[in-house]
């Protein structure tokens, strides 16, 4: 009886055998795509960055980290760099503060109007940024709605100047990305028992604290992974701050593809975008691992 147990037991090693390179073979299509598409072209790009560009010479075949050093050294990048991550901060913080109440109040709606409004939150999605954008800049100009209304309003006397400022651009920005923070918190709201918050209201709690003992608590793991995908949307935003911001408000992105189009210093505008991909995958891990050990819970 024994030898025949051994020997119905002994085709299981070579089906394990089999099964562990399964996952890698269903895997590689993506990989190659993954491979392909984005670890080529960045791994090209850090490469041009090592070069040097001359007026008249072009691009040179020496390799340096001179490029890497003019951007340490000059306080105008230092300046640049600044201005996209306060951009960033400034967009999550009111994308944070803006879509977490909807999607708190999305959740609590019945199910025929949560739908309709779901889909009149998510429907910009299928718009082009830049068409969303020149629909803010059609807003927030000297002469657009805005301002129009005000002024015909009484309550302003001159036009509050919106574009080509970093207000104008948070606020445009914050508008294209609240999708993506209202998804992030209405995944963790599904993982939220409707029943705790009877229950704190039946103990004596007021509503605000309900939302702010028993609500806020649960759902900041879908807050703090909303703001760390807007965070790195806007630092790399390009559209948005080119359009709202203009050719004097420069951000990264935008100034990446000056040096590409218009100085042509292709290494330069190389190096600025790697330092940028570079300086989001640091924050982003970081923040993550601070998310993931702060509420390892969730993650479990």
């Amino acid at each position: 009886m024994s030898t025949v147990a051994t020997d119905a037991a002994s085709p299981a090693p070579a089906r394990h055998g089999r099964s562990s390179w399964v996952p890698y073979v269903l895997n590689l299509p993506a990989m190659l795509v993954v491979g392909t598409l984005i670890l080529v072209p960045l791994g090209m790009t850090f490469i041009l960055s090592l070069h040097s560009f001359g007026m008249y010479t072009g691009i040179s075949s020496d390799v340096s980290l001179a490029n890497y050093a003019e951007i340490v050294r000059d306080p105008y990048f230092h300046e640049i760099f600044l201005r996209t991550f306060r951009i960033s901060l400034f967009t999550t913080l009111l994308a944070a503060a803006l879509g977490a109440p909807e999607a708190y109040i999305l959740h609590r709606m019945k199910g025929s109007w949560r739908a309709i409004f779901l889909l009149v939150m998510l429907g910009p999605l299928l718009i082009s940024v830049v068409a969303r954008t020149l629909g803010w800049a059609m807003l927030l100009g000297s002469t657009g709605v805005i301002n129009q209304t005000l002024l015909g309003l009484g309550i302003l006397t001159t036009p509050i100047q919106f574009m080509y400022t970093e207000t104008g651009v948070v606020i445009a920005l914050a508008h294209v990305l609240m999708p993506f923070m209202v998804i992030s918190v209405w995944a963790a709201l599904q993982r939220l028992d409707p029943q705790v918050e009877n229950a704190a209201i039946s103990l004596g709690a007021t509503p605000f604290t309900v939302v702010r003992r028993v609500v806020l608590p649960q759902i900041m793991p879908g807050i703090l992974t909303g703001s760390i995908i807007v965070f790195a949307l806007a630092a790399s935003a390009f559209a948005t701050p080119a359009i709202i911001g203009g050719r004097r408000l420069k951000v990264a992105a935008t100034l990446a593809y000056d040096e590409f189009l218009s100085t042509l210093n292709w290494p330069l505008g190389a190096a600025i975008a790697v330092l940028l991909l570079v300086a989001n995958i640091v924050i982003i891990l970081g923040c993550n691992r601070l998310v993931e050990r702060r509420y390892s819970q969730v993650f479990q």
